[in-house]
């Protein structure tokens, strides 16, 4: 009689495919915890981040001095160990200079643990807020979002879009019930505009659409008292931001992301070729919207162009790549694959290695995770099936 085999059941399946996200998860976890032990003891780390530029920005507000001058924040960031062949300054409008006020009170190694603190607390109140969002499910699945790489990168590097992501996450939250706090949390996001083109297209029509004026209402109160404290710390802010912006050199930059490479490829001081993803980014953006616009639901709806706005950015680093976790939080839960599952965690997990092996952010390596995260939504799109609360 021939033998058979039986197949794996469905529990021992499930087994697999939990442990294996434990496992991916667990180490990224490991590297930034490590990591975090090790900034406050070593002041050559600490100031060796993106953090650095942050902390030179608020010595030089709180002594109410030029944020944007060459000379005095390339000799701040020098003496906190930054290695740079220049001075690095904060890319970030004016609107978010307040952000660094607090900076300035504290050393280098105490402000940069802080800091990491600060930014790993955004990282997990979005995924709680998101977790609540997406219904609440009974699963492990929030840990992808808690060890996702791009994250804990923006961990690592100091870097701000885990405050972006945090406003983008209490709007979807708050735009049913709290109109007004919504438009506020919009502020978060608008520290990187570059990254929301067309999400914020989408937004604006929506906004008329719905007569959603409280909503407009809370981002301007908030954008104004932001632009009243700049002027506060700096009056000239604004023309020395433009000074620095079209001195920085931005044509001959290398950033590893899809619209740089193609302009560099194409025509490198054509810039306007940066443009032409968000423009068309938008163009879709508004019809994926117009034919959806009686049952818009931004928390179905709202992540995919997030990704789309992040996958179209005129340049992104490869820590912006945390605001994809929304989309890919919302994937994870509906797909019935689990196959897909494991390929997001290793995916996550293979980003911070790669950075953590020595491979620098700009790197042409990183150029593939953008696109990954879409294809992988899209896949987990297509293979939706019933909510994962009472399978995993």
């Amino acid at each position: 009689m021939a033998s058979t085999t039986d197949a794996p059941s469905p529990k021992t399946k499930r087994d697999v495919v939990e442990f294996s996200i434990a496992l991916v998860c667990g180490l990224a976890f490991a590297f930034t915890a490590i990591f975090l032990c090790v900034v406050p003891l070593s002041g050559s780390i600490a100031g060796s981040r993106d953090f650095a530029v942050f902390w030179a920005t608020g010595q030089q507000l709180v002594h109410h001095a030029d944020p944007y001058d060459q000379d005095a924040m390339a000799q701040i960031e020098r003496s906190a160990g930054l290695d740079a062949q220049s001075a690095l300054f904060m890319r970030n409008p004016p609107w978010g200079l307040p952000l660094a006020v607090p900076l300035g009170f504290i050393g280098l190694r105490i402000g940069a643990l802080l800091w990491s603190l600060f930014m790993l607390g955004c990282l997990v109140a979005s995924v709680y807020i998101l977790w609540a969002i997406n219904g609440r499910p009974e699963s492990r699945l929030h840990w992808l979002g808690l060890s996702f790489g791009p994250a804990l990168i923006c961990v690592m590097m100091g870097q701000t879009t885990l405050i972006s992501l945090l406003g983008y996450v209490l709007f979807v939250y708050l735009h049913r019930t709290r109109l007004f706090l919504a438009g506020a949390s919009l502020w978060l996001c608008a520290l990187k505009p570059h990254l929301f083109v067309p999400f914020g297209v989408v937004l604006l029509l929506w906004i008329v659409l719905t007569k959603s004026y409280k909503l407009l209402a809370g981002f301007a109160v908030t954008m104004a008292a932001s632009c009243a404290a700049v002027y506060f710390l700096d009056p000239a802010a604004w023309s020395d931001y433009a000074r620095m912006m079209r001195s920085a050199g931005l044509d001959t930059e290398y950033i590893p992301c899809l619209t740089v490479v193609l302009r560099l490829w194409l025509s490198p001081h054509a810039m306007g070729l940066q443009y032409l993803a968000p423009a068309l980014g938008s163009v879709w953006a508004l019809g994926y919207f117009w034919s959806r616009r009686t049952v818009w639901d931004w928390a179905r709806y709202g992540n995919l162009l997030v990704l789309v706005s992040l996958f179209a950015a005129p340049y992104s680093w490869i820590y912006d790549g945390g605001l994809a976790m929304p989309a890919l939080l919302q994937g994870a839960y509906l797909t019935r694959s689990r196959a897909l599952l494991v390929v997001l965690a290793v995916a996550s997990l293979a980003v911070e290695v790669q950075l953590v092996g020595g491979i620098k952010v700009t790197s042409a390596w990183f150029l593939w995770t953008v696109p990954a995260w879409l294809a992988w939504y899209l896949l987990a799109q297509a293979t939706a099936g019933a909510p994962r609360s009472a399978q995993t």
